[in-house]
């Protein structure tokens, strides 16, 4: 199946109606019937304000995350209309890829 690969660039203190904006995209994704996201942390890096941005021992809020989704093309426009309706400004990557599942039934209990 051909899809898109979404990924939304962000630091894990940033926040979009009290809810940490890593949850509310989730949960925003679940709600659209988009079937998975991962978060990924990064130890340190910068963005678009030329602000560095980092982990630290005591505080996370300012540890830099991806949040990466598979998405169709009909998933890709539903959630890019419900974000242009809220008020968040989020960077993001769109990448074409081809996605499926491989081999048989996974046995998930060891």
């Amino acid at each position: 199946m051909n899809g898109y690969q979404l990924g939304f660039y962000t630091t894990l203190g940033r926040r979009i109606h009290g809810k940490p904006i890593k949850d509310w995209l989730i949960s925003l994704a679940r709600e659209l019937g988009i079937p998975g996201a991962t978060v990924f942390a990064g130890a340190e890096g910068y963005g678009h304000d030329r602000r560095f941005h980092s982990m630290h021992f005591f505080d996370l809020t300012d540890e830099p995350i991806l949040l990466v989704m598979i998405v169709t093309e009909e998933q890709k426009l539903r959630l890019f209309s419900r974000l242009g309706t809220e008020n968040c400004e989020l960077f993001y990557t769109i990448q074409p890829v081809e996605f499926g599942i491989a081999g048989g039934p996974v046995d998930t209990r060891g």
